[in-house]
Order: C-alpha cells, then structure tokens, then sequence
C-alpha cells in the first residue's frame, strides 16, 4: 500500500509557502524596515571603501596633476609678461609719439626758426655737469652754440659736436648764464645755473616788486639766445640792503632730469660779444 505522506513532498510545501509569503510580505512593504536595517551597514562600508579608494587614486595621481598645473602656471606667466612688455613697448611708442606731436606743435606756432628734432641718448646730471647728449650731429646740421628747445621751453644750447651726437649744456649748468625778462614787468636779468642743478636769478633792480610766479624769456641780449622762449618761473625773491640787485631761485619751465627729446633751432647763429665789452 502506497503512503499518502511524503515527508519530502511536505517540506517542499513549506519552503513553497513560506517563499510565498516572503515574495507577498515584500511586494506589501511590510519587509522594508527590515531591509533597510540590514543594507545600512552594506551601504556604510560600501562608502568607506570608495572614500579609501579616492583617496588613494589621489595619491598616486596627484603628483601628475601638480606638474601638469606647474607648467600651465608656467606658460601662463611666461604670456602675462609677453603681453606686459608688449604693453610697455606700447605705452613708450604712445609717449614718444605724444612728445613729437607736442614738439611739431611747437614748430607750427614758431614758424620764424628752422628745427632739427633730436632724441635724448645720454645724460649727465651730477654736481659738476649738467648735459645730455642727442642723436644728432654736424651731419645732420648741428653745430655748436645753436639753441635747444622742447614744446615747454628752453633747454640750452649745443656745448659740442660730432659726426652724430652732440652735447647740450643744460641752463642748469653752473657754466650756463642766461638773459632774461620779465613778462610782466618788462625787467631784463640773468639766471645762473649752479653745481647742485638749481637755478638762480641774479641782476633784478632793487626797486622791481618781482612777485612768485613770474614767468622769464629770453631777452635776446648777450647774443647766445634768440629772444622771447620761455626760460622759467621765479621761486622766490630776496633783497637785501647795501646790495644794488635782487636775487632769487628760478624753477625751469622744461623738467631737465626727463627730457627725451628736443629741437635745435638750426638757423640761429649765437654772437659773441665779449670782445666789444668794455
């Protein structure tokens, strides 16, 4: 006789029904806490692992990364002062272009003298010599004793020569004497350079009220200096007594310690009149 109770056929059964019922308790939602319970520590050493993971990959790329972002900063300083000495070449050529324009601007407004434009190649600004030197010589028409100028006014004059260059003694020079007026007072005197650069004037009637801030030409007198180009400003004035003349301090119209260029006025003959002084 056949048996109707198969031990293997009811624990078959079971695992049956309780799959079933797994399946049916999840597809509900009554197994989610459960589930979530069991996945946190899984999905906390999951992160650890691919935190260790980048930190490791940053090891060992890291030091690739900086060399990469070392020669980038590289080039990237190398086009910053490229493109900063283009700007200086700039701004320099705009300088020199604005000089020339002013020193044109001065030849139109003097049209009674002929120019020879020069650029400033040397100077020489110590206690014993106030010169700088141009980039145009006797080639070129220059020749000693001609009269310097720039759109502000006067420089000097030409102290020597040669083939292309010549030296200019600045009016600051202690060398250097010049005949002035006033322009206001209509009062002729001298400026005197000096060893220490400063200008002075010397000359000035006792009975002249010589106010700060009187501008000076050239009187023509003398025979260096052809008349009537801006010289300086007075400073300051002092009178003394027992003294037939005024003395005073002089700022120049042209900032002698930045001149870049210049004009010579090339159809001006200096005289020297020394040997008609008594």
């Amino acid at each position: 006789m056949q048996k109707i109770f198969n031990p293997k056929n009811l624990r078959n059964l079971i695992i049956a029904l309780v799959v079933v019922g797994l399946l049916f308790l999840a597809v509900s939602g009554y197994l989610t806490p459960l589930f979530s319970l069991g996945s946190s520590p899984l999905i906390g050493t999951q992160g650890w692992l691919s935190r260790q993971y980048g930190a490791m990959r940053d090891y060992f790329t890291s030091p690739r990364d900086m060399a990469q972002l070392r020669s980038r900063n590289a080039q990237l300083e190398s086009e910053l002062a490229l493109l900063q000495g283009h700007i200086v070449a700039l701004q320099e050529d705009l300088g020199s272009m604005r000089v020339l324009e002013a020193l044109m601007g001065f030849e139109k407004e003097h049209p009674e003298y002929r120019y020879q434009a020069a650029t400033v190649i040397g100077r020489e600004i110590s206690p014993f010599q106030q010169y700088i030197i141009i980039d145009k010589g006797s080639n070129q028409g220059v020749r000693h004793g001609m009269p310097v100028v720039t759109e502000k006014g006067l420089v000097g004059r030409i102290d020597a020569v040669i083939a292309n260059a010549s030296r200019i003694q600045l009016i600051s020079d202690a060398r250097s004497v010049v005949n002035v007026r006033m322009q206001t007072q209509r009062v002729e005197a001298q400026i005197n350079g000096s060893l220490t650069g400063e200008i002075s004037i010397n000359m000035v009637p006792q009975n002249v009220d010589v106010q700060v801030g009187e501008v000076l030409l050239t009187s023509g007198l003398g025979g260096s200096y052809p008349p009537n180009i801006f010289v300086g400003q007075v400073l300051t004035m002092q009178s003394r007594q027992n003294t037939l003349f005024q003395t005073g301090s002089v700022q120049a119209m042209v900032d002698l310690t930045a001149v870049s260029a210049v004009l010579v006025i090339t159809d001006f003959t200096p005289v020297d009149i020394t040997p008609l002084l008594p």
